[in-house]
């Protein structure tokens, strides 16, 4: 298992558009990618679960990877987060 840290940069945090394009991002993969904010937690690949989430700019959350291909799935999760300019890096990758 693979997890990273990241601050919410995004002035509207991770909702809406951001949200449905994470979920997209992440369905690209076979594994299962978790996202953790303040001890409560959801699957990456389900919009609705994300969205339950409601995490505002200034979070800090945490996004774990677990499966065949977590390496491709971090590194692909990570440039869509920063593409869209959504997050900065709290720590550096880790194997959990």
């Amino acid at each position: 298992m693979l997890e990273k840290q990241y601050r919410v940069n995004a002035e509207s945090g991770i909702m809406a558009r951001p949200a449905t394009q994470l979920v997209m991002a992440a369905n690209d993969y076979q594994a299962a990618i978790t996202i953790i904010y303040q001890g409560q937690q959801a699957d990456l690949k389900s919009i609705m679960g994300v969205m339950s989430l409601g995490i505002p700019m200034g979070s800090n959350v945490q996004i774990k990877f677990e499966g065949e291909d977590e390496l491709e799935a971090l590194n692909g999760i990570d440039k869509q987060l920063k593409r869209e300019a959504l997050v900065e890096d709290v720590d550096e990758r880790r194997e959990a």
